[in-house]
């Protein structure tokens, strides 16, 4: 059954690689990202603050600068009223999207009228395994039933599976560098971004995506050493297994892992905020506005959790038939970067031409500030369906753990 919630519009920050202490944006205080992107959408919507009825913020290292609720701390610092309130969640990598999906759930249902979604993490500041939480929390009895591995060997396991070849995996990298770099020199991501500007001074810190690599080159790929080599001789837990054992123990037919992604072919770690500005049919006729478009449907899974990052192709399925749609009805598909092979695993599953698949790089490229990816992937898949005079986008991501989120946008 399709959803009747409606984005007015979509913000985001650049990415800033993150480099503590050096990157762009490693010195602003996470709450101030959130809250100047938070900002945003009044100015560019005319709407009234105070209508907004929930603040909903994906941010996956929920701990020191990023604790405390961001969601609620970054609307007092953005100046809202004391009346609108927010709160965080954490759906891993899926976080930034989860939130529209909530968003748009209140609204679809008629409990509320508008509600921003979005998302932040700044790892510069709080990194991979920030919480300290790592796969599994450190619980022994669920290791009992699950084993769960880091996802670089997840991903190197699906492409020892899927039979991808080094050489794939780079060509795929190195399409995502020179499909970002295109991307900036058009201007293609001008309309969602906004520059982030120190709160004293004014100084402008960042008003582009700084990690795209304009000299990668498809020899230089070849040349990085694989990432996770090393990592799949570490063992886990008494018995003593290294993480390959473990991942060849639930998947015998593999016969060895083959560690194949590098940092040519991963998803980079950023610094960003991005925020989705969500509202009612009633809300949007009342106040006369114009809609950027509707969100058809929302959906999260539950995949393998030691496999892992394989979700997005069942989400993006299901998320199709809530829609009433099929796969060839989507113009355009933005599938979260987080490594090379759970792109091209989604597009063989899924029988999807990737010429409609990431048009502009992804998380290879641009990073993946990971609470905040999925709310700036709605940005771009919006600013991109206007640029073509596109209709229908969907967006997933897999996450940790083993699920995906995946939504359908309809432009208006």
């Amino acid at each position: 059954m399709s959803m009747d919630a409606f984005i007015l519009d979509a913000v985001r920050t650049p990415r800033a690689r993150a480099k503590p202490g050096k990157g762009a944006l490693s010195g602003l205080h996470p709450q101030e990202l959130l809250a100047q992107t938070l900002q945003q959408l009044p100015r560019r919507t005319g709407v009234e603050v105070s209508d907004i009825e929930d603040v909903v913020i994906g941010c996956v290292s929920q701990v020191d600068a990023q604790g405390a609720n961001i969601a609620r701390q970054a609307l007092l610092a953005a100046g809202w009223p004391i009346t609108v309130p927010g709160f965080s969640l954490n759906r891993f990598c899926g976080s930034g999207l989860q939130s529209l999906s909530l968003a748009a759930m209140g609204v679809a249902s008629g409990a509320q009228h508008l509600v921003v979604a979005g998302g932040v993490e700044q790892m510069s500041r709080l990194g991979l395994n920030a919480d300290g939480g790592g796969v599994d929390g450190g619980n022994t009895w669920l290791r009992r039933r699950f084993v769960q591995v880091p996802q670089g060997i997840s991903a190197d396991l699906i492409a020892t599976l899927e039979g991808f070849s080094r050489e794939e995996l780079d060509a795929f990298g190195l399409r995502s560098q020179q499909l970002a770099v295109q991307a900036q020199a058009e201007g293609r991501f001008s309309r969602s971004l906004f520059a982030v500007k120190h709160p004293d001074t004014g100084e402008v810190l960042l008003s582009a995506d700084d990690s795209p690599r304009r000299d990668t080159t498809r020899e230089k790929l070849a040349a990085l050493a694989p990432s996770f080599t090393q990592l799949g001789t570490e063992p886990l837990g008494p018995g003593g297994e290294t993480l390959d054992a473990v991942a060849l123990r639930a998947y015998p037919r593999a016969g060895a892992v083959r560690h194949l992604h590098t940092a040519g072919t991963s998803s980079g770690i950023a610094d960003g905020a991005a925020a989705v500005l969500v509202a009612s049919r009633d809300y949007v006729r009342t106040h006369g506005l114009k809609p950027r478009a509707r969100v058809r449907a929302v959906t999260a899974v539950g995949s393998d959790p030691v496999l892992m990052l394989t979700g997005p192709a069942p989400a993006a399925a299901k998320v199709l038939k809530a829609a009433g749609m099929a796969a060839r009805d989507v113009d355009l598909w933005e599938i979260n970067e987080a490594f090379a092979a759970v792109v091209l695993q989604t597009v063989r599953a899924l029988e999807v031409d990737l010429e409609r698949v990431n048009v502009n790089g992804g998380g290879i490229a641009l990073g993946h500030p990971l609470g905040a990816t999925g709310s700036m992937l709605v940005g771009t898949a919006l600013d991109e369906l206007e640029r073509r005079g596109g209709s229908v986008a969907l967006v997933a991501l897999c996450t940790s753990g083993g699920q995906a989120v995946a939504a359908v946008l309809e432009r208006v």
